[in-house]
């Protein structure tokens, strides 16, 4: 893939500054491996260089760990001695940041080697480079995500959170109604500023509603015909949703499982695929006839145990797992039926579509979109034939059968023979070592649970 365009991209910056004269300071942004955004603040007077020539961040960025310190054992830091990279702007990703109390913006970037040509570890590019494997059939992916968060106080209890106090009762909320009008209403400064502040950014938010917890939400952004733009609206508008909450004097978490007894924070993807002609293949009135989707399903379904680990990142990650939180644990599918993995919305026929329901919130979009589109792929190009779909509860007909933990989700990355045909092993190996480095940390870590059970009973 060659750098955009310089000129195409210089007359975008000169047309935001030109109708943004109050804009002091950029932020350019890039998502790591766990979808956190790093970059650096410039002044208005530099973004004219950034689009000309880059900016230079090491390497190591995509060998962070959760806690932003490098993994060495990646071979991205001290070994080939913290080198930089060049990153360059994303076209149509330069935005005011509403919550600035001094007039910001903000722009997506992307890592690249020194001569041009995409740097592998970025994320983005591992979705991208799946993504090609489309282009070459003529099919082209229409996505959206629905993602959903707590609000949460900005003081905890012992290190743990709290739901806020509504700004209207003063109240904290303790229902788990779902779809609960009122309780949008809780908080409806917060939650409108959050649909507008999206709106301003370009950011496509069509809706919020009240999920079955207490202050959880769910934001849903429209269908768009380009998944890597998808995940980069999922980016930004996970990092709009912390912004604008702050200035409620609220915070968020999209930590997968933050409360026990609680739902946890899923990331829902759909996905239809496109012809030539703009088409949607997976048109069907009787989708359990339509050969595509069935393929398109059965390579997921066969892929989503060695994906688990990109869907479910974090050791917390598989607290979510549950059937009455509506969380699937085996591969599974069905028409409308939000019991199993990989749910068919019976609607219109130009309409059908597969959802896949098993990701949580606090994974990396990117990732994500790059291991549901390597199993889509994989099924469409070897014609794998699903399982029979789920009629009715799929907790009492399916056996658990994915991994329910990270260190059995990482075996099952690392062996996968099909999705190192997709995703670049080196890659792979990166994202096993930052993700077991994590592990080990965690399973050193001696728990509050530990000295109550054992402390002075054993």
């Amino acid at each position: 893939m060659s750098v955009p365009t310089r000129a195409v991209q210089l007359n975008e910056a000169n047309a935001f500054l030109k109708e943004h004269p109050e804009v002091l300071y950029v932020d350019l942004l890039i998502a790591d491996m766990n979808g956190v955004v790093r970059g650096k603040r410039i002044e208005r007077t530099s973004l004219h260089k950034v689009y000309e020539k880059g900016i230079n961040l090491p390497a190591s960025l995509f060998a962070l760990d959760i806690n932003g310190s490098t993994v060495e054992s990646t071979g991205l830091g001290l070994d080939i001695g913290d080198a930089d990279r060049i990153c360059y702007p994303i076209p149509g990703t330069l935005s005011n940041e509403p919550w600035q109390k001094r007039p910001t913006a903000q722009l997506l970037m992307t890592m690249h080697e020194l001569e041009g040509e995409p740097f592998f570890a970025d994320p983005r590019e591992v979705l991208r480079q799946v993504v090609s494997k489309f282009d070459e059939l003529g099919l082209t992916i229409c996505a959206a995500f629905e993602l959903e968060f707590y609000l949460i106080d900005q003081e905890n209890v012992n290190g743990r959170p709290q739901p806020p106090r509504s700004p209207i009762s003063g109240k904290r909320p303790q229902s788990t109604q779902v779809y609960l009008i009122d309780d949008l209403d809780e908080y409806v400064d917060c939650l409108q500023d959050i649909l507008e502040g999206a709106k301003e950014q370009g950011i496509p938010a069509d809706a919020i509603v009240k999920e079955s917890a207490p202050a959880q939400f769910e934001v849903n952004l429209h269908h768009v015909a380009d998944p890597l733009r998808a995940c980069d609206y999922a980016v930004l508008l996970k990092r709009l949703i912390k912004n604008i909450a702050y200035d409620h004097e609220m915070d968020t978490t999209f930590m997968a499982k933050p409360y026990p007894g609680q739902a946890g924070n899923g990331l829902h993807v759909h996905i239809s695929v496109l012809d030539k002609d703009g088409k949607n293949i997976f048109t069907s009135e009787d989708p359990e006839q339509n050969a595509a989707l069935r393929h398109a399903i059965g390579g997921v379904l066969e892929t989503l145990p060695a994906s688990m680990a990109f869907l479910c990142p974090n050791v917390n990650s598989y607290r979510r797992f549950g059937a009455q939180f509506y969380v699937p644990n085996a591969p599974s599918w069905g028409l409308d039926n939000r019991t199993v993995a990989l749910r068919v919305p019976t609607g219109t026929a130009d309409a059908v579509r597969i959802e896949h329901r098993v990701a949580g919130a606090d994974a990396n979009p990117y990732l994500l979109m790059a291991a549901v589109l390597a199993g889509v792929h994989h099924g469409l190009t070897n014609k794998v034939e699903p399982s029979t779909p789920v009629e009715g509860n799929a907790y009492e007909q399916v056996e658990q059968s994915l991994p329910n933990n990270l260190r059995d989700a990482l075996r099952e990355l690392d062996d996968s023979e099909i999705l190192n045909k997709y995703i670049d092993p080196k890659y792979i190996d990166i994202f096993v070592a930052c993700k077991e480095s994590e592990l080990e940390e965690f399973e050193h870590s001696i728990s509050d649970l530990e000295y109550n059970w054992y402390l002075h009973t054993v």
